[in-house]
């Protein structure tokens, strides 16, 4: 008896035959299309099977959207595609997508839970946790598509720096000091040895490449550092009190310019500060893994992983996608000067909803398992899943997911967004289940990962959804099986 090829093996094989799908359409030059998610790992997914098909000479259309609809179902039907590709979600529609596209040709390149079975011949799907690989921490939809490309030709490992962008994107360095693994792991390596990308461990603070040292320490809130955090003239002061200067020449410095012992002395001082005022767990916080790509210009936010990501997140939350494939694909220029243009705006309209949370306590409301932000018409609700990653860590009860929800006038629909932490998951919150279960409940589509997940239920369903989301966690947090989901 042969010997059972263990997950990973498992995985790429799957991956591999995907690819001789795209290779036999593409040779017979028949027409993909491609639909993609709208955050950084979405548009990073599409970026890398984009410039995949490019390289094959396929004829190619790309489209980012926020969910699987009826629109997107009925623009298959209208297009007749030889192959439908769909990164970084699909897997929550599988009885949908086949119900409603019985005769297409259908790739399903996501990470996030299933939900349904495939029955159809023409439809093969690559997904981690088929395999028993964790999607929320193992893998992201851009490192799916990588692995796709790669399998379809070597000369696509080029591509890995743009699949991490994606798995940062997606938090997904959550292992010992903010390390990767399992296939993340794989991704970083092809890229260390494609000379590609550095990896070192350096203080983890946002911005180590394009903000002057003071900003980054005053604009960073994980750790939270007290005193520091928020006070930009503190931050000068505690720089000039060890002796690191803050400019070279008229050029304001990144951490990317301190010298080594400049380094330690920030680090050293950082640690002395947290201590003194009791936080000793924020101290480990401080250092950990950064991902240079090594090919990038120095100084520009694409030349560290995570602002990276940052970057591509905002083309898509502000409607502007393509700008972000472009620069997945290799654009430099235009794109890349407009994206960054498009980021300021972003981090506007975020410190323009977060403020608005904060002005009134009720807008932050407290139930018996959950807690619930309900940013009426104000919050678009394209950038309420980044307002909810950032309130949920200061939350005062880190064992209480944050549902969040914007209300879609012109659908008649609210759009919801759930975030939660370690400290729950290892509680049993499963958000991905407890979102497709609601939302089912209500006439909506839900689903994701444990920790992150999304849903859409009518207007008039609202607090039913929220009623049943606070219920359904109660269940879970009890260790309670969750009914009428058993392919979860």
């Amino acid at each position: 008896m042969a010997p059972q090829q263990d997950p990973i093996e498992r995985f790429l094989s799957q991956a591999g035959e995907a690819s001789k799908v795209i290779l036999e359409v593409a040779q017979k030059g028949g027409f993909i299309h491609v639909f993609s998610h709208l955050d950084a790992d979405g548009i990073a997914a599409a970026g890398v099977m984009g410039k995949a098909l490019a390289r094959l000479d396929a004829k190619f259309r790309i489209r980012i959207t926020q969910q699987l609809d009826e629109k997107i179902i009925d623009e298959i039907i209208g297009d007749k595609p030889q192959l439908v590709i769909l990164t970084d979600f699909g897997s929550g529609y599988l009885d949908m997508l086949q119900q409603k596209l019985p005769s297409s040709k259908v790739l399903v390149l996501d990470h996030h839970q299933v939900n349904g079975t495939i029955s159809n011949p023409n439809f093969v799907q690559v997904n981690p946790h088929v395999f028993g690989i964790d999607g929320a921490s193992n893998v992201s939809g851009s490192g799916i598509a990588y692995f796709v490309a790669k399998a379809a030709s070597q000369a696509n490992v080029d591509l890995a720096p743009i699949a991490l962008v994606g798995a940062l994107g997606d938090m997904q360095d959550k292992y010992d000091q903010r390390s990767m693994q399992s296939l993340n792991e794989i991704i970083v390596n092809d890229g260390v040895a494609a000379g590609l990308l550095k990896v070192e461990k350096d203080l983890t603070f946002f911005g180590r490449e394009t903000r002057a040292i003071h900003k980054t320490l005053a604009t960073t809130t994980n750790p939270f550092i007290p005193g520091l955090s928020g006070e930009e003239d503190k931050a000068l002061v505690f720089l000039s009190n060890l002796n690191i200067p803050i400019k070279q020449g008229e050029k304001w410095r990144a951490l990317r310019d301190l010298t080594d012992e400049e380094r330690k002395r920030l680090c050293s001082a950082l640690a002395d500060h947290l201590l003194s005022k009791g936080l000793h767990l924020a101290v480990e916080n401080l250092i950990g893994y950064v991902y240079t790509l090594t090919k990038e210009e120095p100084n520009t936010a694409l030349r560290d992983g995570r602002e990276f990501a940052v970057l591509l997140n905002s083309t898509g939350r502000m409607d502007r996608p393509s700008l972000g494939i472009a620069i997945c694909m290799g654009d430099r220029k235009a794109a890349l000067e407009e994206s960054n243009k498009i980021l300021e705006d972003y981090r506007k309209n975020i410190n323009k909803y977060l403020g608005w949370v904060n002005e009134k306590p009720e807008r932050l409301r407290e139930l018996q398992n959950i807690y619930v932000i309900n940013g009426e018409s104000f919050i678009n609700e394209k950038i309420i899943g980044t307002v909810s990653s950032i309130i949920v860590s200061s939350l005062a009860n880190n064992e209480k997911p944050l549902i969040a929800f914007a209300n879609v006038e012109k659908e008649q629909a609210a759009k919801f967004s759930a975030r939660t932490t370690e400290a729950a998951i290892r509680k049993g919150v499963n958000l991905g289940e407890v979102m497709h279960l609601a939302s089912d409940t209500y006439g909506g589509k839900g689903g994701g990962h444990n920790i992150a997940a999304g849903a859409q239920v009518p207007i008039d369903k609202v607090e039913l959804f929220v009623k049943s989301v606070d219920e359904l966690i109660g269940k879970q947090l009890r260790g309670e099986k969750l009914a009428g989901n058993d392919n979860a």
